[in-house]
């Protein structure tokens, strides 16, 4: 069983039609190509997450609200990564630590 017309002018016409339709699809193609490529160079590009988390409150001046292990989900928006005895000193300090991630388990800290 043949699908294709029988004469010259439309199998022209059919043969125009795939061939800007290729067209399309190599350049959707390239396309999908770019936007991969540089999600891969934005992953590589991307700091390394770090161990502990400061969150802040509304504004600069507002005091930390928690401690977190970095990378907790419950940090929010506002947070800064410090080091190990920058979140020892805000949890010795009286800043919550979060009930998520357990910082002051992690660190090993004792109140008192």
């Amino acid at each position: 069983m043949n699908d294709l017309p029988p004469d010259l002018s439309r199998l022209r016409t059919l043969e125009t039609w795939l061939a800007l339709t290729l067209d399309r699809v190599r350049q959707e193609i390239a396309a999908v190509e770019r936007r991969e490529a540089e999600r891969l160079r934005g992953m590589e590009a991307r700091p390394p997450i770090p161990d502990w988390v400061i969150e802040r409150g509304l504004n600069r001046e507002s005091p930390p609200v928690a401690v977190h292990v970095g990378g907790c989900h419950m940090a929010g928006k506002r947070w800064k990564g410090v080091p190990r005895d920058i979140a020892l000193r805000a949890l010795a300090e009286g800043v919550e630590p979060c009930s998520h991630c357990r910082p002051d388990s992690e660190l090993g800290f004792l109140e008192g």
